[in-house]
């Protein structure tokens, strides 16, 4: 008997349904490639053009359904020209708010240099494969709907550094470093813990626990830099890193500069991981310039569809979904190996077109 995924799925802005559209085939040709189980997306309502329509960005009914659902699949959301009365975007009353709601404090953004992609850097050393580990349940995020504000004259924003946040944070982060290096065969898995220890208190606490995380994890490596000086480090030796740890906002600014290193935002998949639930999406925008013209790259919502899988098949015991995950991403490869590649890669491959070559390459294997 299959086993029945159900699937929270939200098209968002922009060139948000294009990519889901393809990043659905894909999903849908692997799991008739591999069998034992499949995915039945409800699509639900959220973003920009729901809330210039509604006035409301997440309605109740699509925040029930995605919290009901063994796994939510997010396109890009929101329009930079669509603001709430306070002058912020609107797709932080989905994304922020799930986050909080259910709990997502693992902010996986895996960074790979996949084949035949342009990297902006001369020299990217013996390749680029790392993961920046953004805690999400805090830091400056914290915050968010919550400023001080005086008169309209002072605005006050607090990061929120806790013993539990950084402690689960960090035991994932020396837990994803072991399970990379017994995937990959690579030896001396390492984690680097980026903070700002130098100057606030609550930095050096999150160095703190990490240091007291690590005493229970021997086989991993530990290695240390401040959040200005990672940018820089990024950049000249990016090989250098495995995983990185962080705090809510410096993993947000992190995991973009990382994703220019291998491509850009097009490449860029993540996951938003809690014990119970998880929400998988593109890192990119929505593009609204490029929506409707066929040019938008599909692959960071087709591989955050691949994590959903991984992750699908790993609570669940099955498989089949692991296998299907494994399948998506390695077909990928294969497609840009044979050099289709969109536009923001210097290719001319559509987004349709790419879609179609990794389901091909799926039915071929």
């Amino acid at each position: 008997m299959l086993k029945k995924f159900r699937i929270a799925r939200f098209d968002g802005d922009g060139i948000g349904p294009e990519i889901m559209r393809e990043a659905v085939a894909v999903i849908k040709a692997a799991e008739q490639r591999v069998g034992g189980f499949y995915c039945e997306f409800e699509s639900l309502a959220a973003g920009a053009q729901h809330y210039l329509q509604t006035g409301v960005a997440f309605p109740d009914d699509s925040r029930q359904a995605a919290h009901a659902a063994d796994a939510i699949f997010l396109a890009s959301l929101g329009l930079p020209d669509v603001l709430k009365p306070d002058g912020t975007e609107v797709q932080g009353d989905m994304i922020v708010l799930t986050r909080r709601d259910l709990d997502l404090y693992q902010g996986v953004r895996p960074v790979r240099l996949r084949p035949n992609v342009p990297s902006p850097l001369a020299d990217v050393g013996t390749g680029i494969d790392l993961v920046v580990m953004r805690e999400q349940s805090e830091g400056l995020f914290a915050a968010y709907q919550s400023s001080h504000i005086v008169k309209d004259q002072v605005y006050s924003d607090s990061m929120i550094i806790t013993r539990r946040g950084s402690e689960r944070i960090c035991k994932a982060a020396f837990e994803l470093a072991l399970q990379r290096s017994e995937s990959s065969g690579k030896k001396n898995p390492q984690v680097t813990c980026v903070d700002k220890s130098n100057n606030f208190q609550a930095m050096a606490f999150f160095r703190q626990i990490f240091n007291e995380t690590a005493n229970d994890y021997d086989a991993v490596s530990v290695n240390y830099s401040y959040i200005d000086a990672i940018m820089l480090h990024a950049l000249q030796r990016p090989s250098s890193f495995d995983v990185l740890v962080l705090e809510n906002m410096y993993g947000d600014i992190l995991s973009d500069l990382t994703a220019g290193l291998v491509g850009g935002m097009g490449f860029a998949p993540s996951a938003d991981i809690g014990d119970e639930h998880a929400m998988f999406q593109c890192a990119g925008g929505s593009a609204p310039d490029i929506a409707g013209k066929d040019v938008a790259n599909p692959v960071a919502q087709i591989i955050s569809g691949a994590m959903m899988l991984d992750w699908l098949g790993k609570r669940h015991n099955l498989n089949e979904a692991v296998e299907a995950a494994s399948l998506i991403d390695s077909c990928v490869d294969k497609v840009l190996a044979a050099g289709y590649l969109t536009a923001d890669a210097g290719g001319a491959t559509g987004t349709v077109e790419f879609g179609n070559k990794v389901v091909e390459a799926i039915q071929a294997c």
